[in-house]
């Protein structure tokens, strides 16, 4: 009795199915990192054993701060707020006027090479450099004010606000860039007749949270005498005035919150338009009935 034995049946080269890639290369950057980190931490003067501690000793100053804050600081708590914000505006004002048409002159297509390939390379610099080792820098020159602070913001935020302008200018899309140009428009006649005009929304959001980012830094920049909150926060921290201390982190919380909401608000206003043309029509009053005679509306 014969068995039948179906043919070897070979698939086609193209049908193959491909090897497993190799794990061995991501294994290894894996584990080097890992033994990076690990060797950093060892380095570190680290009591491992006081973290055992650390939610109780949270707790106790939460308690000193906050359980019953000190409102006699706080009509110059206000005060100091108010020149934080003032300073973080200022910082954001000057940033934009300088970032802008340095952005812009960094955009491919719009700055020549020579001039393109500079401006990059100092927006990377001063992101590179922290907000308060600008700001320690200028003391020598400017001194304690809180003009230190505002230029210290302006500074920092031109190599971020300046990276957002020339790739929001390059990801405009060329149908009005090519119309000016067929139209015989030259460079800045391009610039400003087809990529600002579709680029100014997303830019002046960028600069309105360009603001709430100064807002937050302000704080920090007080703590090395830069003025408003931050040194004020600063110098009751040094003395142990607890009381006083939750009473200004409550302020500066409120007041962080209450700037992002409104700068939100007109961030959504500007990307978004003022609504569709049905809501609007919604929120018109009716018109009355001799209005509606002069109007010609039956």
């Amino acid at each position: 009795m014969t068995t039948l034995t179906s043919p070897t049946r070979t698939l086609p080269t193209a049908l193959k199915v491909p090897p497993h890639p190799s794990r061995v290369v991501p294994t290894l950057v894996s584990l080097g990192v890992g033994a990076i980190v690990l060797i950093a931490a060892a380095g570190l003067p680290i009591q491992w054993t006081d973290l055992g501690a650390l939610p109780a000793q949270l707790l106790r100053y939460g308690a000193l701060m906050f359980e019953s804050p000190n409102v006699e600081k706080l009509p110059r708590a206000l005060f100091e707020t108010w020149r934080s914000i003032s300073m973080a505006w200022i910082g954001a004002i000057l940033c934009v006027l300088v970032s802008v048409p340095l952005g812009m002159l960094a955009a491919r297509g719009v700055g020549p090479r020579w001039l393109r390939l500079p401006l990059r390379g100092l927006f990377a610099v001063i992101r590179a450099v922290p907000e308060v080792i600008i700001a320690l820098l200028l003391l020598t020159v400017t001194g304690l004010t809180p003009f230190t602070g505002a230029l210290a913001l302006g500074i920092a935020g031109i190599g971020t606000q300046g990276k957002w302008v020339y790739e929001t200018i390059e990801s405009q899309q060329e149908g009005a860039s090519e119309a000016v140009r067929a139209a015989g428009g030259d460079t800045w006649e391009i610039t400003r007749w087809a990529l600002w005009p579709a680029a100014a929304p997303a830019l002046l959001s960028f600069a309105l949270y360009r603001f709430e980012i100064n807002i937050r830094t302000s704080a920090v920049l007080g703590l090395v005498g830069a003025g408003g909150i931050g040194s004020m926060l600063a110098n009751y921290t040094n003395f142990r005035e607890w009381d006083t201390v939750g009473m200004l982190l409550i302020v500066v919380v409120i007041a962080t919150m209450v700037m992002d909401a409104v700068s939100g608000a007109i961030r959504r206003r500007i990307m978004r338009g003022a609504g569709t043309p049905r809501a609007r029509r919604r929120k018109r009053p009716a018109m009355s009935e001799g209005d509606r005679d002069v109007a010609g509306i039956r």
